[in-house]
């Protein structure tokens, strides 16, 4: 019997270093496992899932350009990366039981087909996994904002942002034992702040499409679920009021 959840078609934000485990770049067999298996968990439980993941474990555009690269190259080199890490990704959530559709916002086939809204919002429907590859197609854009894009063409109810902490702080907890928590903040508030937890544009995409933002530790396994079930206590909510 599937709960019932106050978000019910989310995109999950992942970092490409969650599927690295303790290795210095690349990928870890467990680690990897460990993404799936957290996804699996929601999915299960009748939740629609699309998915963008970052290319860290691979490629830094900030290592290419203190390198002297060009930055458009630099960002062009992430996103081949995210495409790696989407089709690393889909096998394994293959040989879980679990669907998975790659687009990417570039023409690559045959590796994967370019993104097409009507078909993902068909697969999310028919309980499949989709995973967006290749940014946003143009350099200067983060991942996050391809995340927040995404959300918006396939009418998700919110984007979650996977961390290695439960929510936004006023500082690193980890560096920082008096960082306070927030349990929830206004687009407006986290504009004014510079909060990095995401960019400013994936920000000011949400703010002017009512998008709501949640914040939450992905390493804790009842997480996700109390965070679907709009629990504050589980992440930090970002939205409009």
């Amino acid at each position: 019997m599937t709960q019932e959840f106050r978000y019910n078609r989310v995109l999950v934000k992942i970092s490409g270093e969650a599927l690295k485990g303790n290795r210095e770049h690349g990928y870890d067999a467990e680690a990897v496992h460990a993404v799936v298996n957290r996804v699996k968990q929601i999915m299960d439980q009748g939740v629609e899932v699309a998915l963008v993941v970052g290319a860290g474990n691979i490629w830094r555009g900030v290592m290419g350009r203190s390198g002297g690269m060009d930055r458009v190259n630099a960002d062009y080199m992430g996103m081949l990366a995210t495409v790696m890490n989407a089709l690393c990704l889909r096998d394994f959530f293959n040989a879980a039981g679990v669907a998975a559709l790659v687009q990417c916002s570039v023409g690559m086939e045959p590796i994967a087909p370019r993104f097409n809204r009507d078909q993902a919002i068909k697969a999310l429907e028919a309980g499949q996994l989709v995973i967006f590859a290749g940014g946003t197609g143009s350099p200067f854009f983060t991942t996050d904002t391809t995340a927040v894009l995404r959300a918006l063409e396939t009418d998700c109810d919110a984007v979650l942002k996977a961390t290695k902490v439960d929510g936004v702080y006023t500082a690193d907890p980890k560096t920082d034992p008096s960082a306070e928590r927030f349990s929830h903040l206004t687009f407006d508030e986290a504009l004014a702040r510079q909060l990095k937890v995401m960019d400013s544009t994936a920000f000011s995409m949400c703010r002017d499409n009512d998008l709501p933002i949640i914040v939450f530790n992905f390493s804790d396994p009842e997480s996700f679920l109390r965070v679907l079930s709009g629990d504050t206590s589980a992440g930090t909510v970002v939205s409009r009021e």
